[in-house]
């Protein structure tokens, strides 16, 4: 079958599935005339907002799969419910509001559209002698859902028509100034949409420059956004220049370019204009029209524009942009150049102003605005910490890009931002005035920091930079060091140094720099060391943190685990497993459970003792794991369980089962359902590396193995799994209150059924009636509906289920209904609360008396 038909099919069946759900049920239609009655009853109480948000959203997905008129036909009391609305004197504004958004969508389909305007509705709703002139048009909400409908129902030109003939296109162009943002957005976008359906619906070739070419819908329109641009107001200049940002952020057509090359030397005039502070209006605007294919000419008018933009807006203007267009893939090149510039200009400053005449090549050749404007940026101690934040911010944005399209100095970037990390904790000698200036600014400025810490860590990842590092750990070390480095700027600290560690003992590998490694590492681990006995909470957690980092990215390098092993850092973490505050605790316990995998289990151990410290420190954490008070030490707990499973931890085998069937036995009864579903976790990595051991099938699909060497794999493991207990804690967690449990224990039990079938021939249930466990099977089944009411399997009785019995899980395998458990399972528990019905006679809970029953379901 061609892919295109198979996608034709399969968008039918979507279109046909989503119709059967929305569509307009006997009970709705019976239920819809109460409703409306009751709604548009002034003597009933206030519906809901939601409520009545809801249906509006049912009438959309009903309307949308039905463009006939019948609709209408069908259910007469909607014509009856605004007609009755209309008639009242004095409407609820609510109820007003949302009869003006169901008109809009009823009248999305032309043919409902000629239903209502036949009825006389549409004119008086959104007419003149509508709501526009009455005292309920002073609320917000009545101008909202007049501005909704209008967009709802302006899919077709008959509507177009309608609102352009009958004033209402002069109503809202006045409603893009409406006090309500809500409003005057939603104004905005509309006119965008008449816009787009006027050019596209009533013209069969682009339009030019003259104005006749233009529909006229279309044409007025136009002459209101270059009205708007040419006034002397900045609020209209706002409001034409936020429609243009709509149009070329929603529409790429051809036509766009055409309206832009009549406005464009007056918006590019607001560069330059000091009473029209529209600048930052103008970064948006260019971004979007800078993604649209219509501008991607690169010898066209609006790249010199977007360059103009570049030398003209302030640095913290063009910043923003400069990033994102280094980011667009077809941005020509010179532009790309200057666009780095721009984000480049204050580096450059910093670095130029740390360093002495000629001793380092700036970040720049040149600049592309006037450098005396960076430097008061930097000279000002209102602006300087921003404009450096931001321009770190968005070279840490372009560092994390897969792809980049210009080459950054990374040499020189690095020297400044070490300059700036030394300005920061005066440790840098300023040789100019503005350097001397900066660094009076910048000490101990922690959000500078910060910034500058990210860029550092984004940097390990390049090369270039390799003759600098000895300096930068200078720097990192004088961070770690100092008492003055607040908690988050040691936490940043960290990040940074770990990862330089790991790009320097890959500088180590390839050039036998091994003593330069060896005595940065032995200067880590004493400051380790004293900030591990930190009385600052944040602090030790931090160390924990660094240290596990350390050992991700080090754990194979034996110089590595020699220096961590033979100072203080492996006992004192050991400590912190006792420590009062549950964060360390768990932070502590993630870090020991990676020690352990560079001393207890690795192949070479170099501590001796092993087997006492690895029993002693299993101890240890299944200690945590019965009886910390708080969650997280109990969770980290079970994480590190899972990593040794999952990374085949040298366990001998009758070990593994007694150490999973302990754990197990204890995370059944844990109140936290994290640490439940991190006992899952354990299981199902468990079960993972014991299949892979004997050989069984992992997948729905494997190949059959002969019966009697299937027969073999499977009963091995099956008992193992018996053993360890793991069936009845599996079965027992589908029944959990917390719903992510009970899919997890399903998804194993679902993989644990397919590698022991692998061929999908599953037992017919009959075969069951010939066991001792038959009847326990069934009633298994039978519990397992009741879902978490069920809440716990009795272990005596006649219905006594032997989950350590490998034929009995056999056979509870291949016949309880782990499919229909699964779909139970993952349905939506609002799945009956949102059907359409449903909401109709919640609305009637609500709306349909008058006695004091207002409770809001919802």
């Amino acid at each position: 079958m061609a892919a295109d038909t198979y996608m034709s099919i399969q968008h039918s069946f979507f279109i046909d599935r989503a119709r059967r759900r929305f569509a307009m049920t006997r009970e709705c239609s019976l239920l819809l005339p109460r409703v409306c009655a009751a709604l548009a009853d002034p003597r009933q109480p206030g519906c809901d907002d939601t409520c009545l948000e809801k249906l509006l959203d049912w009438f959309r997905s009903l309307t949308r799969f039905d463009p006939t008129v019948e609709v209408l036909q069908d259910n007469p009391c909607l014509t009856e419910f605004i007609t009755s609305v209309l008639a009242l004197p004095e409407p609820s504004l609510s109820i007003l509001s949302f009869t003006l958004r169901l008109v809009g969508i009823l009248a999305a389909s032309e043919v409902r559209f000629q239903h209502l305007q036949q009825e006389q509705l549409l004119v008086r709703l959104f007419g003149r002698d509508g709501p526009l002139n009455s005292a309920a048009w002073e609320d917000a909400s009545v101008r909202s859902g007049w501005v909704e409908g209008v967009h709802s129902m302006m899919h077709h030109q008959p509507a177009l028509h309608f609102i352009c003939n009958g004033g209402g296109i002069d109503v809202i162009f006045t409603l893009q100034g409406d006090p309500s943002l809500f409003v005057a957005s939603a104004a905005s976008q509309l006119l965008v949409q008449m816009l787009t359906l006027s050019v596209e619906s009533e013209t069969t070739k682009p339009p030019g420059t003259k104005d006749c070419d233009w529909p006229a819908c279309a044409q007025m329109i136009i002459k209101h956004i270059e009205d708007s641009l040419q006034s002397s107001s900045v609020c209209h200049i706002k409001q034409a220049l936020k429609l243009l940002t709509g149009l070329f952020d929603s529409c790429r057509a051809p036509w766009t370019e055409v309206l832009w090359l009549g406005i464009a030397k007056q918006v590019e005039s607001f560069l330059t204009e000091e009473t029209v502070q529209v600048q930052h209006m103008l970064v948006n605007l260019l971004l979007k029209m800078a993604w649209s294919p219509v501008f991607s000419d690169p010898e066209g008018s609006f790249w010199a524009f977007v360059t103009s933009a570049l030398e003209h807006l302030t640095p913290v203007q063009a910043g923003p942009l400069a990033e994102k267009l280094l980011r667009l893939y077809r941005c020509p090149q010179d532009v790309r150049i200057k666009a780095l510039t721009v984000l480049l200009q204050p580096m450059d400053c910093i670095l130029r102003a740390a360093s002495q005449p000629l001793e380092y090549a700036g970040l720049l050749d040149e600049s592309v605005s006037d450098p005396v404007t960076v430097e008061s940026l930097l000279s000002s101690k209102s602006s300087c910490a921003s404009l450096l934040c931001q321009t770190l911010a968005l070279l840490e944005k372009l560092l994390s890009l897969a792809r980049f399209q210009v080459d950054l100095p990374y040499t020189p970037l690095l020297r400044s931002l070490m300059a700036i990390l030394q300005f920061c904790n005066g440790l840098a000698s300023p040789v100019s005035p503005l350097g001397s200036t900066i660094s009076r600014i910048l000490i101990n400025c922690s959000r500078v920091q910060r910034s500058a810490l990210d860029v550092l860590a984004a940097l390990s990842k390049q090369k270039g930079c390799d003759t600098l590092v000895g300096n930068l750990f200078d720097i990192l070390l004088a961070y770690l060091e100092s008492p003055n480095t607040s908690p988050t700027v040691l936490k940043k600290t960290f990040n940074a140094a770990s990862k330089w560690l790991v790009h320097l003992q890959e500088l180590s590998c390839s050039n036998s720099q091994w003593q330069q490694t060896e005595k940065i590492l032995q200067d880590v681990f004493l400051v380790l060391q004293k900030h591990l006995c930190s009385p600052c909470w944040e602090v030790r957690d931090s160390s924990l943190e660094f240290l596990t980092a350390l050992i991700e990215g080090l754990r194979d390098q034996n110089e590595f685990r020699q220096s961590l092993l033979s100072s203080e850092v492996p006992k004192l973490t050991e400590n912190l497993l006792e420590d009062p505050e549950s964060y360390v605790r768990a932070s502590a316990v993630t870090a020991v459970g990676h020690l352990a995998c560079i001393t207890y289990f690795a192949p070479e151990s170099p501590v001796t003792g092993n087997q006492y410290n690895k029993e002693n420190t299993i101890a240890k954490l299944q200690e945590i794991l019965s009886t910390d008070s708080e969650g997280f030490p109990r969770r980290a707990v079970i994480s590190v369980f899972t990593k040794w499973v999952r990374e085949g931890c040298a366990f001998h085998p009758e070990d593994t089962e007694q150490f999973i069937s302990r754990v197990i036995q204890i995370v059944e009864h844990d109140l936290d359902w994290e640490v439940r579903l991190g006992g899952l976790d354990l299981v199902e990595a468990f079960c993972s590396q014991t299949i892979c051991l004997f050989g069984l099938p992992k997948g729905l699909h494997a190949s059959v193995t002969p019966a009697v060497t299937r027969s073999v794999h499977r009963n091995r493991p099956l008992q193992i799994f018996c053993r360890a207990k793991l069936f009845s804690f599996l079965f027992w967690s589908l029944c959990d209150y917390d719903k992510p449990v009970g899919q997890r224990a399903c998804d194993i039990l679902l993989a644990l059924r397919s590698s022991f079938y692998p061929s999908s021939s599953l037992k017919d249930s009959q075969e069951t009636e010939d066991l001792p466990a038959g009847h326990g099977i069934a009633w298994l089944q039978s519990t397992l509906r009741q879902g978490s009411l069920a809440q716990k399997f009795p272990t005596d009785g006649s219905n006594r289920v032997d989950f350590e019995d490998p034929e009995s899980m056999m056979v509870a395998l291949g016949t309880v209904d782990l499919i229909e458990l699964h779909d139970e399972l993952n349905k939506s528990s609002y799945h009956i609360e949102e059907s359409p019905q449903s909401l109709l006679q919640d609305i009637l809970a609500t709306v349909g008396t008058v006695e004091e029953n207002e409770a809001d379901c919802y």
